[in-house]
């Protein structure tokens, strides 16, 4: 028996339709996999001898281009069709196809470039999907970042179709279903960790994962024609602040099954040394916080980094400080995960915004978005002097915990530097330190 793999390379914004194209004879636009098997003869038990006895092995070479009287036949074949994220950073999303099924991973958004003007969000390109909706099951979540759900809201007024997730995730995907306007409710589903679900021919289940933010997952979606596992975004900490270990022991016995296909997030795989604890943010932050008692701290990182947030809001307590929370996705997120028992809030820690003034510079702490340098951003309106509440004085310490996502290093530089100097007499660099996997830049503005 041959299973063979039928892998669709076509490139984000191109439209593909298998209704006008025979796989057969377009070679040249599907990469053909052929897996052979090998056939095991049982020890005690004689091979019946026929006339047409084959090599225990049988091995077939299937060039590209090749004649159709040359080619093996192709009976039904697995689509991997990217809509969006290959190549790129940012807009994920995914169709697994076979048959009469599809199943649709992620459902990102991706930030415009400089020359969009007027360009707010980017979403990716769903003709596809729309011309093959009687096929699409469901689409599959593998964690809470604007590039993987970011896009579900806009998607679901065309294509409304289950989703389904884990916890956090789906609690993050229903805020922003709220602030949007669907023509008919959307079914979702909370999936736990070792659950699978069953979309048309597909079974897809769910692998514990460590990322920035809690409740990421890998996938095992399995197949008629094998098992393809889609590791999601992922880090291997073995010490994370929330949660337990990723699961590498389901992944060695997906691997003794046999895996047809690893799809694996690359971002930073060309960079050497390894990603260090998300737990060993926190010493970053209890040094900072000490070395900074006279001054007011700002701290720009994601919104959707719950575990970072945890580590300021414990460091915050620690030195006796006030916590107070500046943009909209910020205040969303954090309420989420706390609602949802992913933050562990000390009691009236949070003050408002309008409660500033009641406490001197040095006993708070801002936890505020715009560690990408974007334009309207928190962060990068505090910096210009636009914010309605709050400006960046003379002795702020303003840490920017994260690094800066391929493609944002314009605006990120922006706001570390011009933005940041703006209206000001200057500032200085204190220091920097590795924590994490992520750069956490610490500026100190002089009087």
């Amino acid at each position: 028996m041959m299973w063979t793999l039928k892998v669709s390379t076509e490139r984000q914004g191109k439209r593909l339709n298998s209704n006008n194209k025979n796989p057969e004879t377009e070679n040249s636009q599907n990469e053909n996999i052929e897996v052979e098997e090998k056939v095991v003869k049982r020890p005690g038990r004689p091979r019946r001898k026929t006339t047409n006895d084959k090599p225990a092995a049988v091995k077939r070479t299937q060039t590209r281009g090749a004649k159709k009287k040359e080619d093996a036949p192709l009976g039904k074949g697995l689509k991997i069709i990217p809509l969006g994220g290959l190549e790129q950073i940012g807009m994920n999303i995914t169709a697994f196809e076979y048959d009469d099924s599809i199943v649709v991973v992620d459902c990102g958004l991706s930030f415009p470039e400089d020359e969009m003007l007027g360009i707010d969000l980017v979403i990716p390109d769903i003709t596809y999907l729309k011309e093959n909706i009687d096929k699409v099951k469901g689409f599959v979540i593998t964690h809470g970042h604007e590039d993987h759900i970011g896009a579900l809201p806009y998607v679901l007024k065309e294509i409304n179709v289950p989703v389904y997730a884990t916890k956090l995730t789906m609690g993050l995907i229903e805020n922003k279903l709220k602030e949007h306007v669907l023509p008919k409710p959307v079914k979702r589903k909370v999936v736990k960790y070792g659950q699978s679900i069953n979309l048309g021919c597909f079974r897809i289940e769910f692998i514990r994962t460590n990322h920035s933010i809690s409740d990421a997952a890998a996938l095992a979606i399995f197949s008629p024609a094998g098992i393809v596992v889609h590791t999601g975004d992922f880090k291997v900490d073995y010490t994370p602040v929330n949660g337990e270990t990723i699961d590498l022991q389901r992944f060695a016995e997906l691997g003794k099954k046999g895996v047809l296909a690893l799809m694996c997030d690359s971002t930073n795989v060309m960079k050497p040394g390894y990603t260090m604890s998300e737990r060993t943010v926190g010493k970053t932050f209890d040094n900072i916080f000490a070395d900074n008692e006279k001054h007011r701290i700002i701290v720009a990182t994601f919104a959707s980094n719950v575990d970072r947030v945890q580590q300021i809001i414990n460091s915050a307590e620690k030195y006796g400080r006030k916590v107070v929370v500046e943009g909209r996705s910020m205040v969303n997120v954090i309420s989420t995960a706390a609602e949802l028992g992913y933050l562990d809030v000390p009691k009236n820690i949070i003050i408002e915004m309008e409660q500033m003034k009641n406490y001197p510079p040095e006993k708070l702490v801002l936890i505020t978005t715009g560690s990408q340098g974007e334009a309207m951003a928190a962060l990068s309106r505090m910096a210009a002097n636009l914010h309605r509440k709050v400006s960046i004085e003379p002795g702020d310490t303003v840490i920017f915990s994260s690094r800066p996502i391929p493609g944002n290093e314009k605006g990120y530089k922006r706001t570390r530097t011009e933005r940041c100097k703006s209206n000001r007499t200057g500032y200085s660099c204190i220091g920097s330190c590795f924590a994490g996997g992520d750069k956490t830049y610490i500026f100190s503005y002089k009087t």
